[in-house]
């Protein structure tokens, strides 16, 4: 017999991710002046608020009540009657100077000297139950609130949509964690109030059963489109209407929504949040570097699962700590056709990377303007691609445009680099696979 395992997303619309998309808006911006701002920006919304504090070390000017309200009317709250719109919403900032007794830790006369931005524990997740080598049920879990967003933005269909929303998907597994079926789906999603509330939920469960799954189930590859079955179980807002919501029903803040960040709580957490921190923070950077490692050993057949955990010390470049756990499901072998340990495996792995927070940045481009784009379903399982940006320096990796008479640096940067399988070749050659 085997079991039930859940996990949740929401949408880019709920007060905590708005949160979230603020405060790496802010860094973002930071980002696009000084490359080497340090970034510390946590945001609350409520009903008609946004407060933003923090810590920051930067040469940058940010507008912050611009960026706050162009975050907002991207969202989609930029109707009054949301108690919460981009137009009218109070901005509150608080941001002061980092301390200097956190950066002299950070800052270091060799940059390849630069110190963990803090301590603690991070872990990188990757399984092959999905060819994005992240779990099905947080896999489906997101991509359900995305395809949700999309028709929203569409306007041609479920008319009635606002921007918060909720996902859950519980999957029934066998006991080597094969997917046998998806059990369970629950969408609750914010709406206009346009008729009796029993009218309207009949609406709403149909559009998601009739609208919202057949558009999702065109994204999936059939391995996983077989595993809806006919006793799938399907709630939609379940407790009823679903009218007030976003900041005026809930008050969001940042780095409330981690497991969704990451895996849905399969693998494991050390606890830190990831939006409004710049790279120096081993918290998200260190987070990033362990999930390229897992994902890229699962892809090379090391093992059909990995969990990868690293830990610093404050100021200290190098990790106190490396640790690999493939789940018995070790697939590399020794020169005499014995499985290695992940002892073993550890070992090879951590000569390979360099887990420095100044190797981490400089691997994945994490000086650049490239976080607002995680802030919503998940840093992880995502697509890398590169595109340019705007910056407001120069330097020689910039490239100039005149448009409407100005002069504008751009730089093409990568986004999501955590994510490319670049090591895959390397680590078949050093594991024989």
């Amino acid at each position: 017999m085997g079991y039930l395992f859940t996990s949740e997303s929401v949408s880019e619309g709920h007060p905590d991710k708005v949160s979230d998309q603020i405060s790496d808006a802010i860094l973002d911006e930071m980002l696009r002046f000084d490359a080497e701002s340090k970034v510390a920006c946590e945001t609350l919304v409520t009903t008609g608020l946004v407060v933003v504090a923090g810590e920051v070390k930067t040469k940058a000017y940010v507008d912050v009540q611009h960026t706050v309200r162009e975050v907002i009317d991207k969202i989609g709250y930029n109707k009054a009657e949301y108690q919460f719109d981009s137009k009218s919403c109070g901005v509150l900032s608080a941001i002061h100077e980092q301390s200097p007794d956190i950066n002299q830790g950070v800052v270091r006369t060799k940059a390849e000297d630069q110190g963990a931005g803090d301590q603690g524990m991070m872990f990188g997740f990757a399984c092959k139950e999905t060819d994005d080598f992240m779990p099905l049920t947080i896999d489906l879990s997101h991509i359900l609130l995305q395809e949700l967003a999309a028709i929203r933005r569409e306007g041609k269909k479920m008319k009635y949509l606002r921007p918060d929303s909720k996902s859950q998907v519980t999957v029934d597994y066998a006991n080597d964690w094969k997917p046998l079926r998806i059990d369970t789906i629950v969408v609750s999603t914010q709406h206009d109030d346009f008729d009796a509330e029993k009218a309207m939920l009949q609406q709403i469960e149909d559009d998601v059963r009739n609208i919202l799954l057949p558009r999702v189930k065109k994204k999936l590859p059939a391995r996983i489109k077989n595993l809806f079955k006919d006793d799938l179980k399907l709630f939609v807002n379940p407790t009823g209407k679903f009218v007030i919501g976003g900041p005026h029903g809930d008050s969001g803040l940042t780095g409330r929504k981690i497991i969704v960040d990451t895996y849905g709580g399969r693998g494991a957490h050390g606890g830190g949040a990831f939006s409004g921190k710049d790279a120096s923070k081993v918290d998200r950077s260190a987070a990033y570097a362990t999930r390229h490692i897992a994902k890229n050993l699962v892809a090379a057949g090391i093992a059909d699962e990995v969990l990868v955990q690293v830990a610093y010390a404050i100021g200290v470049a190098d990790p106190v700590g490396f640790y690999i756990n493939t789940r018995e499901t070790v697939k590399a072998k020794d020169e005499n056709g014995a499985k290695l340990t992940d002892e073993q495996i550890a070992a090879k792995v951590r000569q390979l990377f360099d887990m420095r927070p100044f190797a981490i940045v400089k691997r994945f481009g994490l000086k650049n303007p490239v976080f607002s784009e995680t802030a919503a379903y998940g840093h992880f399982g995502r697509t890398p691609f590169s595109k340019e940006v705007e910056v407001y320096y120069q330097d020689e990796q910039t490239h100039d445009k005149t448009i409407d008479g100005k002069v504008k640096h751009f730089k093409t940067v990568d986004f999501f680099a955590w994510e490319k399988l670049d090591m895959v070749e390397q680590l078949k050659a050093v594991f024989n696979c």
